[in-house]
């Protein structure tokens, strides 16, 4: 196997080591209840791309779980350059990365009582970031649950409990879709397992409300509020129900790792010509937005 693209490199509070060689204490509160929250970004022409954003949602996440940040945001671009370069002197990599930040409330004696952890910790992973999707995903509604309620676990916290995301993923791959599109407790569309939905009706796109519960996901936002306007497109966010699909003639989920991707199909909705015309506007404005964001924040290069 090619080392470029299964090698993993980590660094836990500074130590650099290969991801599959344990660092993690058994009683890590991360490992045991979730108790963590994380950022994940990517680069684009060799450049973090939205540093600040994703660190302010981070410090949001931290925030609403009572968490300190062990790091300040100029240590962890520090942190992630020397993670950077010790993956591509390892692997010899030169292409785009993925890099993942978790910080856990720390370890402790077991029980849920958060006074009991000793210090927050954190961890850097870097690996090539993924390629391309190289077709239209199909989706699936899931019937068996759905997107938890912010009154409970909130979808704008981004956090180690995943396990909403993952139960619905693997309903949706038994039904045969590539991906969850999740439901809200009043049957209103919200979001895929990790990525944020657009439809598009003629030229306007249509998105969920952050208020009907979902992330705030950083390319939405940056797709959303500029580049959208950008290109000569409206947006509008509003409440979707799933009866409304047949009503629009795109549709595409984006996420920092895949994107702008276009949709094939959601439940008994096809879009066989996906992309469509909308979608592949967006996507050629996209890759030029975020290619002149590399331009603007040489400092950010890893």
């Amino acid at each position: 196997m090619d080392k470029r693209t299964s090698y993993i490199q980590a660094n836990s509070n500074g130590r650099l080591h290969p991801a599959d060689e344990p660092a993690v204490s058994p009683l890590n509160r991360g490992y045991l209840y979730g108790d963590a929250v994380y950022e994940v970004w990517r680069t684009h022409a060799g450049v973090l791309f939205a540093f600040a954003e994703h660190w302010a949602r981070l410090e949001r996440s931290a925030s609403a779980l009572h968490l300190a940040l062990p790091l300040t945001a100029t240590q962890c671009r520090e942190e992630i350059a020397r993670t950077a370069a010790a993956f591509r002197s390892r692997t010899g990599e030169s292409g785009e990365l993925y890099v993942r930040l978790q910080v856990t409330r720390g370890a402790g004696p077991i029980g849920l009582d958060p006074g009991l952890a000793d210090r927050p910790d954190w961890t850097l992973l870097v690996q090539r970031a993924p390629a391309p999707v190289s077709r239209a995903l199909r989706l699936a509604i899931p019937r068996a649950l759905r997107r938890n309620p912010a009154e409970c676990l909130n979808p704008a916290w981004k956090t180690g409990n995943y396990l909403n995301n993952l139960l619905g993923v693997g309903e949706a791959r038994r039904c045969g879709a590539d991906d969850a599109l999740f439901l809200n407790q009043a049957g209103d569309l919200t979001e895929v397992s990790a990525a944020s939905l657009v439809l598009v009706e003629g030229t306007r796109l249509i998105t969920p409300r952050l208020e009907d519960g979902l992330l705030a996901g950083i390319t939405r936002s940056l797709l959303l509020t500029q580049v959208a306007p950008a290109a000569g497109l409206a947006v509008e966010e509003r409440s979707i129900r799933p009866a409304e699909l047949g009503c629009f003639s795109e549709a595409m989920a984006l996420s920092t790792t895949k994107d702008v991707v276009p949709v094939a199909a959601i439940d008994g909705k096809e879009w066989p010509e996906a992309p469509g015309p909308v979608t592949r506007r967006l996507m050629t404005a996209w890759q030029k937005w975020v290619y002149g964001y590399a331009q603007r924040n040489p400092g950010l290069r890893v």
